[in-house]
């Protein structure tokens, strides 16, 4: 039929619609199907995220179609499901170390918080669906016509999806299931069939993906059993050696060599430190992980030379020869970083402002830790004015001084690190741009140095290092095929105000394109373990996972992104550098343990205040 003036039935609206009756539904179900009667959900046009009580969902486009509202209630009723049954002290004392096994670790985990609803409610199954078939089909997943092309961790995420629930998956996600079902079947059939049982149990589950995770390989047996509180890896191990002691003995002994170190001193001590040093000779990595959890200031020591975290996650570089670390001023003549740097004052006055006064909250915070420690009654220093009239009532009576107490909070290095692709170019960069200005400018009074760098690719789809490849006959899976660009906007012993004019070069026509995130991150991290101050601070700021189309061409689909998260796990793990993490439209509290997911740019100033000064607030004592 057809719609005449003044008609409200239509097949499909022609014009703009009133979408806020559809936003209150979907955030009433949200905080009813939570739990969180206070939690908070705002609507906009960047990636869905939820960050403790803070959650995000695309906007309603001006033409909805029937599927809009689907996909929207489906990412609300996944992100509803996940506060409701995921318990992330759980999920993370349960969490293999290896990158590979973590992705599928905490992927099977998601599925397992959304077969529940869709075991419980038709309507909510339906909805999960349609933001499955959405989000395969974003990601062209019927394209994948190989096994490497296809991640291992979506399809294991579907195959215990369809066990439990019995919903085959969709047909958006192409082949990717068939290419690994037969695979994954061999290695963890009877695993399949334990998840379907203990899908309401979190910690049953993920001891029982550990074990799948073990016979597919990918995660250690020792390793699994190490966050195991009935310690059984350790008796089985151990006993060889304790067999003459009997089994109580064998737990018993075990029980402390997976705990924190004990102060009390009995006949079962040395029992205990001895199956601890067998573990340790049996396996190295499974030796760090014991000294991570029994010694966690000793964590932070470096092992150095961290040498090797260019090759973690089986990475590996085509060629060097056309990489470059850069200063900005050598990019661009001074005359244009001057026009550069007029043009980005010009387009953020207002924010400038605003900025401005963030910057002068986190000031106040920091000056106020560093100047309320002194000591008193000493015979030299700053005269103590408040001791005066004791003197005056008795002339005999000595003068005063104080002096402000040594501390650590100066001895601080800061490194803001910011992504520098295709994706930032305009609002997201000037922003950026600005929000490290300003802190810069700070940090710097309150006696903090900071360092600012940049990170892109010299070419868009590879540059030389890909025609050095085709020209030597493109041999496979050569890695990293693209010409690095790292740039130092500012050192850390360079005054901002000589510094100023270059964080104009972001505003540079043709500077931003690919991000490879990984290696910016070892970069930026040696750089700091060259320093002498105490404390160092490594804030990544970026708006996506890494993406270079010259590598991931000729690689895994996940390339870069497994190598990102072996080497955050590793600074995590094991370096002295402190990092934290901001996502402008992206989540990256996925990846990093410190994050926050800001979905709007102009948000930056604000996270980066605050995570700066919850840092200081939270100083450490080690």
């Amino acid at each position: 039929m057809t719609a005449k003036s003044g008609d409200n039935i239509r097949e499909r609206p022609s014009g703009l619609i009133d979408s806020e009756p559809f936003k209150r539904a979907t955030t009433v179900c949200m905080r009813a199907v939570s739990g969180d009667h206070e939690l908070e959900v705002a609507f906009g046009d960047d990636r869905p995220s939820i960050v403790g009580g803070h959650a995000r969902l695309p906007d309603i486009p001006r033409h909805p179609t029937f599927n809009d509202f689907a996909v929207t209630r489906g990412l609300a009723d996944s992100m509803a499901l996940r506060q409701a049954w995921h318990d992330s002290e759980i999920h993370s004392n349960l969490a293999p170390q290896v990158p590979e096994a973590r992705a599928i670790y905490d992927a099977v985990e998601q599925a397992r918080v959304e077969a529940i609803g869709t075991l419980a409610m038709e309507g909510m199954a339906e909805n999960l669906g349609a933001m499955l078939a959405d989000k395969y089909k974003r990601a062209n997943y019927q394209a994948i016509t190989t096994k490497e092309e296809a991640p291992l961790e979506e399809a294991l995420a579907l195959v215990v999806r369809e066990k439990i629930t019995g919903r085959k998956p969709p047909e958006e996600a192409g082949p990717v299931v068939d290419l690994w079902r037969d695979w994954i079947e061999e290695k963890a059939g009877k695993d399949l069939d334990d998840l379907a049982k203990n899908v309401n149990d979190q910690d049953k589950f993920a001891r029982i993906v550990r074990s799948m995770l073990a016979s597919m390989q990918l995660a250690d047996n020792l390793e699994d059993n190490e966050t195991d509180s009935e310690g059984e890896s350790e008796d089985e191990n151990n006993e060889p050696q304790e067999n003459e002691d009997g089994e109580s003995k064998e737990q018993e002994g075990s029980d402390k060599t997976e705990s924190e170190p004990s102060d009390d001193v009995d006949e079962n001590a040395e029992d205990g430190d001895m199956e601890a040093s067998d573990s340790a000779d049996d396996d190295g990595s499974d030796s760090e992980e014991i000294d991570t959890e029994q010694t966690p200031g000793q964590t932070k020591r470096p092992q150095p030379p961290f040498s090797d975290m260019d090759q973690l996650g089986d990475y590996k570089v085509y060629t060097r020869e056309f990489d470059e670390e850069v200063e900005a001023s050598e990019l661009c003549d001074m005359d244009e970083l001057t026009k550069l740097r007029a043009f980005l004052d010009k387009q953020l006055t207002n924010l400038q402002g605003a900025v401005g006064k963030l910057a002068n909250r986190l000031q106040r915070r920091l000056m106020a830790q560093q100047n309320r420690s002194w000591n008193f009654d000493l015979e030299e220093g700053y005269l103590d004015s408040a001791r005066l009239p004791r003197v005056v009532i008795d002339p005999t009576q000595p003068l005063s001084f104080k002096q402000e107490r040594d501390t650590d909070f100066r001895d601080t290095v800061v490194s803001l690190v910011i992504d520098n692709s295709g994706s930032m170019r305009g609002r997201p960069i000037t922003v950026a741009a600005t929000c490290v200005d300003i802190l810069a400018r700070t940090l710097e009074r309150c006696g903090v140095k900071v360092e600012i760098l940049g990170f892109t690719t010299k070419a868009w789809k590879g540059g030389q290092s890909r025609e050095k490849w085709l020209a030597n006959g493109k041999p496979a899976n050569p890695g990293r095929l693209n010409d690095l660009r790292h740039i130092i906007y500012k050192s850390a012993d360079t005054p901002w105000r000589r510094a100023k004019r270059n964080l104009g070069l972001m505003m540079r026509e043709g500077l931003l394109k690919e991000n490879i995130d990984g290696e910016a991150l070892i970069w930026a991290h040696q750089r700091l373990l060259g320093r002498r101050e105490y404390r160092r601070i490594l804030m990544m700021i970026s708006d996506g996972a890494p993406v270079d189309d010259s590598t991931l061409s000729v690689n895994p689909g996940n390339y870069l992104e497994k190598h990102l998260r072996a080497v955050i796990d590793e600074i995590e793990t094991h370096s002295p550098v402190e990092l934290i993490a901001i996502g402008i439209g992206h989540d990256v509290t996925r990846y990093y343990q410190r994050a926050v997911t800001i979905v709007d740019a102009e948000e930056l100033a604000g996270a980066m205040t605050e995570q700066l000064a919850s840092l200081f607030d939270d100083k450490k004592t080690d």
